[in-house]
């Protein structure tokens, strides 16, 4: 017999051997709270001043100098473009309006019960059908894709309302803004000015948020080398939940149901009572304040002026005040945006398609960034189901 073999646990050592330490159990970060997991340079909320930053620029000062045709060169190239950079990339985005009749005929047998984000998500992905194409492409390539869904993404939405409604499509026009376009092709007149900013001002407030869901649903589904339309398609099957994009909605539906000011306080009382959320407050980036509601209150009221329409503003008032007053929770953009698209004259199921057109700017930056410096988004996770045990044949059973 070998030396020691037949030693018996802590012979000849006057102690007993410690026990194996249990494995630390791991933290775990519901709904990623709090985690850091890649870099961005697009944009970010600065704590100093509470600000959301496109590139290094306030919102509130992009949405007060510039249109949105500008922003959407801004978040896509890095920097805000020159007049001759701006000149060209307005004339390119114009130039790829149009869909083909295969596109359209695919849009006119959808269901006219189908919800507008349903619509548009399937819309986007035939367009995926009419190339093949993979992530890790150059960007210029990729680039070219985002410019062709910024300009056609308007045109599948508005064609789809139209259809919908049992009405004949308006063509694009490539004499008008995008806004103006847009207004143009869902109801064949292009409003006042006032309407057209304001409607400017909350795309600029909509385009870009970081990694908010949508976007990393993106870089997520990019992360495996897929193509931006498979990115973009799950991005907007992502915002279409009333916990991210379809808050919008959420709130004008909200707001129809309390109907008048002098109701505002009893409904919401009774949201508090049934441990209800109440859409439109809260947010989790920003704790004493969207720092972009200022900007889209200042045009929900330049459009109450102009309707002449004011229960949406003072139902709000009263709605803010108890909620900011009792439970410190704030607006977030989705609070006034809802009720000024309401004002604008669009189908309360259009807003949330209405932020894609937005945020396709948002989310083509991050699937270029993520492509540019790639790596494949796989977390852990905590097993908490049942130990592993003996599969038994029916007769045993």
């Amino acid at each position: 017999m070998a030396a020691g073999s037949a030693r018996k646990r802590g012979a000849g050592t006057g102690r007993s051997r410690k026990p194996a330490a249990k494995p630390a159990e791991p933290v775990i970060h519901k709904g990623l709270a709090g985690v850091t997991v890649d870099t961005t340079s697009v944009s970010k909320v600065m704590p100093e001043t509470n600000s959301l930053t496109y590139r290094g620029y306030a919102v509130q000062d992009l949405a007060a100098k510039c249109r949105f045709e500008e922003v959407a060169y801004l978040i896509l190239h890095g920097e805000l473009p020159n007049r001759r950079q701006y000149r060209a990339f307005v004339a390119d985005e114009r130039g790829r309006r149009e869909l083909t009749r295969p596109h359209l005929e695919v849009i006119r047998q959808f269901p006219k019960s189908a919800h507008p984000m349903d619509t548009l998500r399937t819309a986007v992905s035939y367009l995926g059908t009419t190339e093949t194409a993979w992530g890790g492409e150059p960007r210029e390539r990729d680039l070219d894709r985002a410019m062709n869904l910024l300009a056609k993404i308007p045109t599948m939405i508005a064609a789809d309302y139209r259809f919908r409604k049992g009405q004949t499509r308006r063509r694009p026009r490539g004499d008008l803004s995008f806004s103006e376009n847009f207004f143009h092709m869902c109801f064949g007149k292009v409003p006042p000015a006032k309407v057209i900013r304001a409607f400017d001002t909350s795309l600029i407030l909509y385009a870009e948020h970081s990694f908010n869901a949508s976007t990393f649903t993106a870089r997520v589904i990019t992360s495996s080398r897929s193509d931006i339309y498979s990115a973009v398609t799950g991005a907007i099957g992502s915002l279409k939940g009333p916990l991210h994009g379809g808050a919008n909605e959420a709130v004008m539906h909200n707001l129809l149901e309390i109907a008048a000011p002098e109701r505002a306080e009893a409904w919401l009382r009774e949201r508090f009572a049934a441990k209800d959320l109440v859409m439109g407050f809260g947010h989790r980036v920003y704790k004493q304040g969207d720092s972009r509601v200022p900007t889209m209150r200042a045009a929900l009221e330049d459009l109450t002026a102009w309707s002449g329409d004011s229960r949406w503003v003072e139902i709000s008032d009263v709605l803010q005040g108890i909620m900011i007053g009792e439970k410190g929770i704030h607006p977030n953009l989705d609070f006034p945006a809802g009720p000024a698209y309401y004002l604008m004259g669009f189908d309360i199921d259009m807003y949330t398609p209405i932020f894609v057109m937005s945020r396709i700017t948002g989310w083509a930056a991050h699937i270029l960034e993520q492509n540019a410096d790639n790596s494949l988004i796989r977390p852990l996770s905590a097993y908490g189901g049942a130990s592993q045990r003996e599969v038994k044949p029916i007769s045993r059973r």
